[in-house]
């Protein structure tokens, strides 16, 4: 709002840094108010003469002054000056009065005049003379003249209504040429100042014959209107006068008369013509309008005189200027809306619709312009701002007025756009994925993780932790660590893809803010299986103390399946495919062996000079890089007496399946065998050991070598497992040339075991541990029993399987030699 006015007077030509007066007092103000409230001292003028001291309220001269160049003939010389405050914005309006001093002598325009006066003038004709000129004013201006003593000629002084005074020549005594041709006079110009100042200019009057017609102007004003910056040479104006005597009497010269010097810099005047044309530059903005007197003097020395006013046009020659008062050129991107950003002016020294201005910034940007008074603008936010879109703006003020052309200036204010903590880090995807082999060593770097944050300086600095979580039963932070700068993620430990084959963590993603933001991303570990397990033979097994022994007809033909070979890997993928071959024989074209499924088969019939033990040495390899193995050692053993027609393989899936209730039959009859031979055996041992009878008949037990236990995991998968369960009733008799064997279909299912380390209860049956010497030594009728049997059986509740062939042997014959199995 606009307060009250204050008006101050301080005279001219005063020192740099003297005291005007202290407006806190007028203002109403305390001290350090005007600081407190940034003070600024707002002047029209181009030149900055005053200074406001805001710490004092001292009102100082900055630079010296001089009324005359300031305003010239212009009474009162006002400066007007504003002082704006801020918060709330005030305006006070600061009027000083410049005052005058005699700082400046009269002076004439020329150091002589050349005056001519017929000699029958007469007495009192009064003869004009040139006024001299002081820029003081009032009481420093002119205030009398005087004439050096004579007899002839005396002054005659008139006060002009403006101020002025106009000095004339009076004849005083009558004159003849023939005493006194030529006068000799000094006229002294006196200003009223103190110090007083003078100046004086010589007359020289030359007395010559009479002239009785003064020269007539035409029209005794003349009116010009001329428009400012019109170039040199123009015309102005022509005056003409006319006298009515001849001859030289009647030539008539023209002159300025009684006029200032400005005018006789800005206008020329044709003495021959009476043309005026423009010498100078016209300025509107200085001087509105010229006022001058034109004598024609002819050749008699009679003159007469003429008035010329020329009106000077306004032409829209100045462009507005804009003045910053308050700056904030540095501001938050979460200041509130109608902040103030600038506070600026716009001046035009035109007059009219010239000098009327409008001001106006780009419609993009998110500040506005708001007019206060007296050509006062604001520049005010009006949008949010965002310093991750735009960090800083250049905002051009254009500020332009209503002339024609119309002139237009700008003004480009810097804003800067300063950082506050409004964007969380943002991972580049939700899921990171990284591969790492197993068996790695700890510290391992095995990824990063990269966050952006759109903020700057610390507000942007984004730091990386692990959420707390659990994988397994071990704490997430004890597998993997990330560094909190960089992001990179390195493994703690060394993993085993058979313990764990993946795992996800939470990683967090912290900026610098305050208060800080924060985004989760999820690393998901996958660990990758490397060829560190050497295949397993779950049969035939290596720990047993015996080896393994297979029994095989002499009679079999070519293609006849004698065992199959099992093992696992506990790798996966293409590490844990198995591929079997024999490495070494006895007799290495014999037998074969199935290079994915294992099972050995004879390649030939046998014959008789085939080794009757014959020992396999068998390798299992992975599909690994590099390839691991393991060896296995299988004893063959080549027996007499089974019955041709079972010894032909046999399609156990193209058996049909008997009827259940026959099978139970079945079953119970065994059972009800068995327990009766059995008991019949306990009673013949008892009383063989009580008779003390022959000892030849006495048995012989001999065992085979067997893998104490099968582990459950014998599945028919790509590992290589048996792919059915047979059980097998052999009859073999002493004397017989054939004996029965007879092949039956699988009495319960296959099943596949899924966990391979779920613990398997084996039970091992005792049995002959020299069968193949007393199949050799059948011919020596000594009494012999073999009996071979392995009974797994599984956990309460999980699957059985028959793991391998039972066979059994006995020298009787006839029904003696039948031998039951359970």
């Amino acid at each position: 709002m606009m307060c009250a006015s204050i008006s101050y007077s301080v005279p001219e030509e005063k020192k740099r840094g003297s005291l005007v007066a202290n407006v806190l007092k007028d203002l109403k103000l305390g001290i350090g108010e005007l600081s407190a409230r940034r003070a600024q001292l707002v002047s029209k003028s181009s030149k900055q003469y005053f200074h406001l001291d805001t710490q004092s309220g001292n009102l100082l001269i900055n630079d010296k002054i001089d009324r005359e160049a300031l305003c010239g003939q212009t009474e009162p010389c006002l400066l007007r000056l504003q002082i704006v405050l801020e918060d709330p914005l005030e305006f006070y309006s600061v009027d000083i009065s410049i005052e005058d001093v005699n700082d400046h002598p009269p002076i004439f325009s020329k150091q002589k005049f050349d005056l001519e006066v017929p000699e029958n003038v007469p007495r009192y004709m009064r003869f004009p003379l040139e006024s001299a000129q002081d820029e003081d004013l009032g009481e420093n201006s002119i205030q009398n003249y005087t004439l050096s003593p004579n007899e002839h000629f005396k002054l005659g002084v008139e006060n002009n209504t403006d101020g002025s005074i106009y000095v004339d020549l009076i004849v005083e005594k009558v004159l003849d040429r023939e005493k006194d041709p030529l006068f000799g006079l000094t006229l002294m110009a006196i200003d009223g100042g103190v110090p007083q100042r003078t100046g004086t200019v010589q007359i020289n009057i030359k007395v010559v014959d009479i002239n009785d017609n003064s020269p007539h102007f035409t029209q005794s004003e003349y009116k010009v209107r001329l428009k400012e910056n019109s170039p040199r040479d123009t015309l102005v104006t022509k005056v003409e006068a006319r006298d009515l005597d001849f001859g030289t009497n009647a030539q008539i010269t023209y002159s300025f008369h009684r006029v200032p010097k400005k005018i006789l810099n800005l206008f020329q005047l044709n003495e021959m013509t009476g043309e005026i044309i423009v010498l100078g530059d016209i300025d509107y903005e200085k001087e509105t309008s010229y006022d001058m007197s034109i004598k024609a003097t002819d050749d008699g020395g009679l003159s007469g005189q003429c008035r010329v006013f020329i009106e000077v046009g306004d032409v829209n020659d100045n462009a507005p200027e804009v003045s910053i008062i308050s700056l904030k050129n540095i501001i938050r991107e979460d200041s509130p809306l109608e902040t103030v950003v600038a506070l600026f002016s716009v001046t035009d020294e035109d007059s009219g619709d010239n000098g009327k201005t409008a001001c106006s910034v780009e419609m993009t940007l998110p500040f506005v312009l708001k007019a206060t008074q007296n050509n006062f603008y604001q520049l005010v936010i009006q949008y949010p701002l965002d310093r991750e879109k735009v960090s800083e703006y250049n905002v051009t003020i254009t500020a332009m007025d209503r002339g024609s052309p119309r002139l237009t200036s700008t003004s480009i204010i810097h804003v800067q756009i300063t950082d506050v903590n409004d964007n969380t880090p943002v991972f580049g995807k939700p899921l990171f994925e990284m591969r790492l082999q197993e068996n790695n060593i700890p510290g391992l770097l095995i990824g990063s993780v990269h966050a952006i944050d759109l903020d700057t300086e610390q507000n942007g600095k984004v730091s990386y932790s692990i959420l707390p979580g659990e994988i397994g039963a071990n704490h997430a932070v004890s597998y993997i660590s990330i560094n909190s700068e960089t992001g990179n993620v390195y493994a703690l430990r060394s993993l085993d893809f058979e313990q764990i084959k993946n795992f996800r963590v939470t990683v967090k993603a912290t900026d610098g803010g305050i208060p800080p933001l924060n985004s989760d991303a999820v690393v998901e570990v996958v660990v990758i299986d490397e060829n560190d397990n050497a295949p397993f033979f779950l049969y035939p097994l290596q720990n047993s103390t015996f080896p393994c022994n297979e029994l095989l007809p002499k009679v079999a033909e070519a293609g006849y399946l004698v065992t199959k070979v099992v093992a696992v890997d506990g790798d996966s993928g293409q590490n844990s495919w198995l591929s079997y071959e024999i490495l070494k024989a006895t007799d290495p074209g014999l037998f074969s062996i199935g290079a994915q499924n294992g099972e050995v088969k004879t390649r030939r019939p046998l014959t008789e000079r085939d080794s009757s033990k014959q020992r396999l040495i068998i390798v299992v390899k992975d599909n690994g890089d590099p390839p691991q193995t393991s060896t296995a050692t299988l004893n063959v053993l080549l027996v007499n007496g089974f019955s041709d027609p079972y010894l032909k393989v046999v399609d156990v899936h193209q058996k049909d399946h008997e009827d259940e209730g026959t099978l139970t039959m079945y079953l119970v009859i065994c059972l009800a065998s068995v327990s009766f031979v059995f008991l019949l055996c306990i009673v013949a041992f008892v009383g063989i050991k009580m008779c003390k009878k022959d000892h030849g008949s006495s048995f012989i037990v001999a065992p085979p070598h067997f893998p104490p236990a099968i582990p459950e995991s014998c599945t028919d998968s790509q590992s290589g497992s048996l792919s059915r369960n047979y059980q097998y009733d052999v009859c073999l008799t002493n004397g017989s040339l054939t004996s029965d064997f007879r092949f039956l279909r699988p009495l319960i299912p296959v099943f596949s075991v899924a966990d391979p380390n779920l613990p398997v209860n084996h039970k091992t049956a005792s049995g002959s541990h020299d069968l193949p010497n007393c199949l050799e030594d059948t011919q020596s009728r000594e009494q012999g029993q073999a009996s071979l049997s392995e009974d797994a059986a599984p956990r309460s509740g999980g699957p059985s399987c028959t793991v391998n062939q039972a066979i059994g042997a006995n020298v009787n014959s006839g029904q003696n030699d039948w031998l039951s199995y359970q």
